[in-house]
């Protein structure tokens, strides 16, 4: 079909060019993966949340539901956040890929040492 040749150094160019963009593909579908990756904020209506009586802000949790509730308690300073105390979001030990609110509380809450 095709009686013309191609020269060796245009099929080592196009060669090249190939193994060239291989780490930009990669690294683009990597930085897809993690974007949709990317932990979500708890919502309050999460079964495993209600269970735990999490709310989002320490000063409206119910005191007749949760009497040892005290408010300086909340999520910066349980010793489940993963964050820092000044992050205003951060994962939590309980919450597997999802992120609460510094500002948030739940009946599990413990004294960071």
């Amino acid at each position: 079909m095709f009686d013309q040749k191609l020269p060796r150094r245009t099929i080592l160019k196009g060669a090249l060019a190939a193994l060239a963009s291989i780490p930009v593909v990669a690294g683009v579908s990597r930085a897809e993966a993690a974007a949709a990756a990317a932990p979500v904020k708890l919502d309050p209506n999460d079964a495993q949340a209600k269970a735990l009586h999490y709310t989002i802000v320490t000063t409206k949790v119910d005191a007749k539901t949760n009497p040892n509730h005290k408010p300086e308690q909340k999520c910066t300073n349980c010793a489940q956040y993963q964050g820092k105390a000044t992050d205003a979001v951060a994962g939590c030990n309980l919450f597997a890929g999802k992120q609460v609110e510094g500002n948030g509380w739940c009946m599990v809450w413990a004294k960071k040492p």
